[in-house]
C-alpha cells in the first residue's frame, strides 16, 4: 500500500486539476510566450480564444472556472477585455493578466497581474487559490457544481456568482435531489424561520435560482414546479 500511495496522491491531483476549465485569449505577437498548450500540459481544460469579441461570445459556452488575458502575446494592456468580462458577463470572473516586462495598469483590472517572464508553474500556482474549492465546500450533483464556500455554481457551461440566499436554496434542493419539497418545508429551511405564510418570494428566488442553472429558465429541465406541492431539483 506504502507503494501505491504516491500513485494514488497523483490520481487525485490530475482529477482534481481537469476539473479546472480555463478560458485564456493568447495572440500570436512574435517573440512573447504562449501558456495555452503548456496549461493543457499541467491538465487544465483549455480553451484558447485570439481576442476579447471572441471571449465574450465563447464565456458561456465554455462556462470557465478562470481566465487568463494574455496581454503580451495581444500587443495591448488588455485592461479593456477584462473590463468587458466583468461588464458584460460576471464581475465575479476570476482573471489573470499577464503583461510585457515592466508594464504597469491599474490594479483594479484584474486579481493578478504577472510581468513576464515567469515560467508556467508561477502561472499554475497563482492560478490554484483562484480556482473553486474542493471537498466539503463543493457539492456536484449531475452537472451541477456548487462551490458552497464562494458561493459559484456550474452547470452545462453556465458559471454564476449566487447570493447567500440562492446558495441557500441550491444547497438544500442538492442535498434532496429527485425530492419533493413541499414550499413551506423548502421556505423554512432557507430563511430559517418558522412562519411559513407567505412563501411567494420563494417562488421569485425559484426564477432567479432557474436564471443561473438552466439553459432555458423558462423550460427548466432540472429544477421543476410541483403543482399544489412545492419543487424537485431533478438532476
Amino acid at each position: 500500500m506504502g507503494d501505491r500511495a504516491p500513485i494514488l496522491n497523483l490520481l487525485f491531483v490530475v482529477r482534481k486539476m481537469t476539473n479546472a476549465s480555463v478560458l485564456i485569449i493568447e495572440g500570436k505577437k512574435a517573440e512573447r510566450p504562449a501558456f495555452a498548450s503548456l496549461l493543457q500540459k499541467k491538465g487544465f481544460v483549455v480553451t484558447v480564444v485570439a481576442n476579447g469579441t471572441e471571449a465574450l461570445a465563447r464565456l458561456v459556452e465554455s462556462g470557465p472556472d478562470l481566465v487568463v488575458v494574455n496581454a503580451a502575446s495581444l500587443g495591448s494592456t488588455g485592461v479593456r477585455i477584462c473590463q468587458s468580462l466583468r461588464e458584460k458577463q460576471d464581475e465575479h470572473l476570476p482573471i489573470i493578466l499577464i503583461l510585457d516586462a515592466g508594464k504597469i495598469v491599474d490594479k483594479s483590472a484584474a486579481d493578478v497581474m504577472l510581468n513576464l517572464p515567469f515560467t508556467v508553474q508561477k502561472l499554475v500556482n497563482r492560478l490554484k487559490p483562484l480556482l473553486p474549492g474542493d471537498g466539503a465546500n463543493v457539492i456536484h450533483a449531475g452537472p451541477i457544481r456548487l462551490d458552497t464556500e464562494h458561493r459559484r455554481v456550474k452547470c452545462l457551461g453556465k458559471n454564476a456568482r449566487l447570493t447567500p440566499r440562492l446558495a441557500s436554496l441550491l444547497q438544500v434542493l442538492l442535498q434532496h435531489r429527485g425530492e419533493v419539497i413541499e414550499r413551506e418545508e423548502l421556505f423554512r429551511q432557507v430563511w430559517e424561520t418558522n412562519y411559513t405564510g407567505d412563501t411567494r418570494t420563494l417562488d421569485v428566488h425559484v426564477s432567479w435560482l432557474r436564471r443561473a442553472i438552466e439553459m432555458d429558465p423558462d423550460h427548466p429541465r432540472f429544477l421543476h414546479t410541483v403543482r399544489g406541492v412545492g419543487y424537485r431539483l431533478d438532476v
